[in-house]
């Protein structure tokens, strides 16, 4: 594991970091039943996944959050005193309105179901993280999670996430979290696990 986390330091991400974090994420995220609700046409998915990632990045969380991200993998993590600023503003609005189509209400009434559900007390948010599948198994991930953990952990914060992937629930475990519960999306969506993990101390 220290090999790994050797191999794949984790940096912090900037603006110019934009386009190959947006595509390595859009093929992480290819199979992801909440990303295959919102964007369902298989031809256009890469491309419009792109775009979503690169607009919800530099709008938003490389602004607001702390990104991080490795040769083949990208982590967006909101510690608490980023929670109010990381709400996505007007123009951010726009720009996935246009992106998602027809599918913007989903995504919409989605967002507003996640945050009634989310815990009140002061935590660290893990948005997203994802691996270019050409990169998994090479210790991407695992590398940016402990990063994040670390930061939340010397923080004495717990830290929060959703999840829509049944095969990830076991790796997060793997790392402390738990199932706090689920959350049937609204329209026929999938099936959004809320995960927790209490801060470790030294």
């Amino acid at each position: 594991m220290t090999r790994m986390s050797m191999t794949n330091p984790p940096k912090t991400a900037t603006l110019d970091d934009a386009p190959s974090i947006s595509r390595a994420l859009a093929r992480a995220f290819h199979d992801d039943p909440m990303m295959n609700w919102f964007f369902p046409a298989e031809d256009a998915r890469e491309e419009n996944l792109t775009r979503y990632f690169s607009t919800i990045y530099t709008r938003q969380y490389v602004r607001h959050g702390v990104c991080e991200r490795t040769e083949a993998a990208a982590a967006f993590w909101v510690s608490p005193e980023g929670h109010e600023k990381s709400v996505p503003d007007a123009e951010t609005i726009r720009e996935l309105t246009e992106i998602l189509g027809d599918r913007a209400h989903l995504f919409r009434d989605a967002v507003e179901l996640a945050a009634r559900h989310a815990p009140q007390e002061p935590h660290w948010y893990l948005a997203l993280i994802g691996a270019d599948p050409a990169g998994q198994g090479r210790g991407h991930g695992s590398a940016l999670l402990r990063s994040g953990l670390a930061k939340a952990d010397a923080a004495g914060l717990p830290v929060y996430l959703e999840s829509s992937k049944p095969s990830n629930l076991p790796v997060y475990e793997h790392f402390g979290f738990e199932v706090l519960g689920e959350v049937e999306l609204p329209g026929g969506g999938p099936t959004l696990w809320a995960m927790r993990r209490a801060p470790r101390t030294a």
